[in-house]
């Protein structure tokens, strides 16, 4: 591994070429106009640069390695064109063109997701394989092998295109693939999350065009695309890994080191210092390397990496993995920059930690942050403690005591004063990274719609992981590949089709229809996007809360007995008022406010007020 990192191709060679060019273009009329472009060929350093037609080189960079040099140009008030960059030394010289491209309309005040939003997550690898042609390319070491639950499968970018109208149907607005590009690990690359090129699709997945494509479906149907993005860490086979533009480009001790995970130290006043830097600077694995985000040749590098895949692929939102093991500065430096050239651009940050406090100190504009002078510019952060909750098995809680039942949901929301916008949280029942949902509670249907009701009528933005919507499990104990099974129905030959009511079994079809039932009613609800909450304190492990504005209101009960249970409506005539009935919108049933409600065991219930 030191061998990988340390390793320079220095060489007596005058005369050089570029082999690389990053960002491989940009576009005019940007907010980040001065562009800081990245050159690689060898000792392509030892050359003076000139660019033609006027434009500006406002600074040239060059490290201890002398096989790249970092040119910035300015394009402020520069038209779109082609332009070229001459290399020369002595009486050699070459060139290499460049282009500023005309960008989309209104592209800077793209909309990002937002809390009127559902977000369908999906394991890229374990979804659909819409193209068999590309499950093992050249280019890539690991070969497909879907007997192997930690290896390639062959799902990709056509297969979700292919798919599209299914995750709308289900009332989703918006997708988010686990990362895209190439990771050319020889093993265990089917999750991507160490990648080895971030300029480039991974050809198992498809090409650039391809996700251009997929992008372009999804604005089609009215749906947004959010890209998971990586700024911790890089792959160990990322193709700079051999040849590094500077030994500080990672964090090194030297070589590998790991992290100790306690992302607390970011902000503890009683830390150590040694503590403080394992957090940050160790690797997350030893696969893969840790960007060294104070570096600023790395933190620019990582912005306009960012920015040209918003502009480029039309994007409408990131979710950024292992937020908070960056360095805390280079990181709001970095997510400041992306708002900055889009300002309704929305990023949920991964921060997973098991306090509101610890959680809200990271998203942007917090009072917590501000103690210490910090402020992340994160917008979105995502909800662990509820999660923690729900996979902590508080439906399986059947008497409540004080800290015991309803009380832990209860509790989490007590606590969203914390927040500086409750409302652009990520709420989740599971991820691609937890046990599901579906084993946990062993397919019980009906604590499935408890969770998933409380998933949709809470402040905040839904997310949905694949495969719930059918009832799909996996087991965390059993290794990550268990908990990212393969859609049924998304290769040839499966047996079993979900993707279709009649490729469905009974049981499946059972969790698809509340749950398409459930999220598309929400989809058209502004009180479930932008509503207060007002909610009571359970009893008898009864939780009951109210969503609404001046215009309507929900009332949700959720019963966490076995038995049923009598609503006395006296006690929330606070939030009832005058509203004499309510529609079951599940059922379409209407209810009378003037009596006692009754709800069965282990269920709940979401009435639209009238």
């Amino acid at each position: 591994m030191k061998k990988i990192i340390f390793f320079f191709l220095f060489s007596t060679s005058i005369f050089a070429q570029v082999d690389r060019v990053e960002p491989p273009f940009w576009w005019s009329d940007m907010n980040l106009s001065d562009v800081q472009i990245m050159f690689y060929g060898k000792n392509i350093a030892q050359n003076e640069v000139t660019v033609s037609n006027g434009i500006i080189i406002k600074g040239i960079q060059k490290t201890e390695n002398p096989n790249y040099i970092f040119v910035t140009v300015d394009t402020k008030n520069t038209s779109a064109q082609d332009f070229v960059f001459t290399f020369k030394n002595k009486n050699k010289s070459f060139t290499q063109n460049y282009s500023l491209k005309t960008r989309k309309v209104n592209s800077r005040f793209r909309k990002g997701y937002d809390s009127s939003d559902m977000i369908y997550l999906i394991m890229s690898d374990r979804f659909a394989n819409g193209n068999p042609n590309n499950d093992s390319t050249k280019e890539t070491i690991e070969k497909a092998d879907r007997n192997n639950k930690n290896g390639r499968h062959g799902g990709d970018i056509e297969g979700i295109i292919q798919h599209l109208d299914y995750i709308k149907e289900l009332g989703a607005t918006a997708v988010w693939p686990t990362p895209l590009c190439e990771d050319n690990d020889e093993r265990g690359s089917y999750h991507t999350y160490g990648q080895s090129d971030v300029y480039k699709i991974d050809s198992r997945f498809g090409t650039n065009d391809d996700y251009l494509r997929l992008s372009a479906e999804l604005h089609k149907r009215g749906m947004k695309n959010i890209m998971d993005y990586v700024t911790n860490h890089w792959g160990y086979k990322h193709w700079m890994m051999n040849d590094l533009p500077t030994y500080d480009w990672l964090h090194q001790f030297p070589g590998y080191a790991q992290t100790n995970y306690r992302m607390s130290t970011q902000f503890d006043t009683n830390a150590s210092a040694i503590d403080a830097k394992y957090c940050v600077e160790g690797w997350f694995v030893k696969s893969m390397p840790d960007l060294n985000q104070s570096n600023p040749l790395v933190l620019n590098y990582l912005i306009q990496n960012a920015i040209w895949w918003i502009e480029y692929a039309d994007l409408d939102g990131f979710r950024v993995d292992t937020y908070s093991y960056c360095d805390k500065q280079g990181i709001s430096k970095w997510t400041k920059a992306i708002t900055d050239e889009y300002p309704h651009f929305n990023i949920v940050g991964e921060v997973w930690m098991n306090s509101q406090a610890q959680m809200a100190y990271w998203q942007k504009d917090s009072k917590i942050g501000a103690i210490e002078n910090y402020n992340s510019n994160l917008p979105s952060v995502m909800d662990f403690t509820l999660y923690d909750a729900i996979n902590g098995g508080v439906f399986n809680e059947e008497k409540s005591n004080w800290d015991k039942g309803m009380i832990k949901l209860y509790n989490n929301f007590t606590n969203d004063f914390l927040y500086p916008n409750i409302n652009n949280i990520l709420v989740f029942a599971e991820n691609h990274d937890t046990s599901r949902f579906n084993d946990v509670y062993k397919n019980d249907f009906n604590k499935y719609k408890m969770a998933m009701t409380l998933i949709a009528t809470i402040r905040g933005i839904p997310q949905l992981y694949y495969g719930s919507e059918i009832g799909m499990a996996g087991d965390k104990g059993q290794g990550d590949g268990d908990i990212r099974r393969d859609f049924p129905g998304g290769w040839n030959g499966d047996s079993n089709n979900a993707f279709t009511t009649s490729g469905r079994t009974e049981e499946q079809q059972k969790f698809h229809d509340f749950t398409s039932k459930l999220f598309n009613w929400r989809k058209n609800k502004d009180v479930m996007h932008t509503g207060k909450m007002m909610h009571y304190i359970p009893e008898n492990n009864v939780y009951v809360y109210f969503r609404y504005n001046d215009k309507e209101s929900v009332m949700v009960v959720i019963n966490n007995n076995t038995d049923k249970h009598k609503i006395n409506i006296n006690h929330f005539k606070e939030s009832i008022k005058n509203y004499q009935t309510g529609t079951d919108v599940i059922t379409g049933k209407q209810i009378s406010l003037k009596n006692d409600i009754e709800i069965d065991g282990k269920s709940a219930l979401v009435l639209e007020l009238k």
